[in-house]
């Protein structure tokens, strides 16, 4: 495909410990603002969200290096300016930086990445303003109706697209590990959903669903991010002894409920603890110590997804292990899904025809269809407009093995949305 650039594998080693990233050779640039493409990245580097902006900067520097000699769209060759900003996990902050972006970089394409305190208001900014957006890593229901649109109307949006995962993947990974996945339960659900975008949609859309398929959910009501005290809800959860415990908190208040959970003998009761939005990256494992241990959760990446990166040509293995020995941290499943939103994103800008043109950019975000490293990003086939639907695979937090140099270790357990995921062990019942 027209539109990716190149890498000697000489200056590839010396860049990034061994990774080998491909492209087509690039033409010198031409002068002038004309020939120069800028594309906003913004992500939450910092504060109760930092999690997911860790590999941040090394997806940066491959994605950089890989445009280095330029991109190609419609025969002609563009230097790149990738300006990326951190939101410090503040949905106002997220606003302002893309409005900056806008009216004074003058970005051609946005793309935010990571939860919707930060995608949503860079996706309504960029709305308001006309700019092309491309976003991935949060509920598709809590960015399409979170923002206003309405179930069986036409989409309101022109300008934003998001793809991954939504409560469809969710729910048949939930019903796989929970009906399929080897532990007997009473089928009791205790949910612990935030009144956020993320706890609201799921609120609204998945805890029916689990519902119809013979779960009993058991739901103390929504509360507040930032809350302290969970003594009322771990209280109904163990009177109605709810074997199975799904909860979509950011990682702090997860941290502040399960050692709760713990000390009033609740997590004992627990056979299933399946978390989402929090403990996605090792380090909020660890920081649980023992009572992080066979958690189960689900990824929208991991380094055995079969696919290869279309901007830069690495694999997932060659993704993680340069990173870890770049870094000497953990790989974590952002790796993947950022790298996705660049490959998606730049595959748009080269099916365009004409990147500077915003509208015709607009379009090619519609009518996106291509594999990246995370997998296949299809805008043409729903769920709704503007959206492309990806995977979300089941998961389990275990002990690390023997010999390895870190703490603990994510499998994949099972791969009912993706099954071209290699399963790599069965899931392990909790116990605290």
């Amino acid at each position: 495909m027209e539109g990716f650039g190149t890498l000697s594998r000489r200056g590839l080693l010396a860049a990034s410990g061994g990774l080998a990233l491909a492209g087509a050779a690039r033409r010198g640039f031409a002068a002038g603002a004309e020939n120069t493409l800028k594309v906003g990245f913004v992500s939450p580097r910092t504060g109760a969200l930092a999690g997911f902006g860790e590999t941040d900067g090394y997806v940066l520097e491959l994605v950089r290096r890989a445009l280095a000699k330029g991109f190609t769209a419609g025969g002609k060759t563009y230097q790149v300016t990738i300006l990326d900003r951190d939101t410090q996990s503040d949905p106002a902050r997220a606003s302002q930086l893309a409005k900056t972006l806008i009216n004074s970089d003058r970005v051609d394409l946005m793309l935010p990445v990571s939860t919707p305190e930060t995608i949503n208001p860079v996706a309504d900014a960029c709305e308001a303003a006309g700019v092309p957006c491309l976003s991935t890593v949060m509920p598709w229901e809590a960015w399409y109706f979170g923002r206003g649109a309405k179930p069986g109307q036409p989409s309101p949006f022109k300008w934003t697209y998001h793809f991954g995962f939504g409560v469809e993947e969710f729910f048949r990974t939930y019903v796989s590990m929970w009906k399929h996945g080897g532990i007997t339960t009473n089928r009791k659900v205790g949910v612990l959903y935030p009144n956020d975008a993320d706890g609201n949609a799921i609120r609204a859309h998945l805890a029916p669903k689990l519902a119809k398929e013979g779960f009993t959910i058991v739901d103390p009501g929504p509360y507040e991010d930032g809350t302290t005290d969970y003594a009322a809800q771990i209280a109904t959860f163990k009177k109605e002894r709810c074997e199975i415990f799904n909860t979509f908190p950011i990682p702090p208040d997860f941290a502040a409920f399960w050692r709760q959970a713990a000390q009033q003998g609740y997590a004992r009761m627990v056979k299933i603890a399946q978390i989402a939005k929090t403990g996605l990256f090792p380090s909020q494992i660890e920081a649980l110590g023992g009572l992080g241990y066979n958690l189960a959760s689900a990824v929208y990446w991991h380094k055995v997804f079969p696919y290869k990166s279309t901007l830069t040509g690495v694999t997932g293995t060659e993704l993680c292990d340069g990173y870890e020995k770049a870094t000497g941290k953990q790989w974590t499943q952002q790796l993947g899904a950022t790298l996705a939103l660049f490959d998606a994103g730049f595959t748009a800008l080269a099916n365009s025809g004409d990147p500077a043109d915003k509208a015709r950019v607009a379009h090619a975000l519609a009518t996106l269809n291509t594999v990246t490293i995370g997998g296949k990003v299809d805008f043409t086939t729903g769920p709704v407009p503007n959206v492309a639907p990806g995977p979300i695979i089941g998961s389990q937090w275990i002990k690390a093995p023997r010999g390895s140099r870190f703490k603990v270790d994510e499998v994949v357990v099972e791969h009912v949305t993706d099954p071209n995921v290699p399963i790599q062990a069965r899931l392990l019942p909790y116990h605290a």
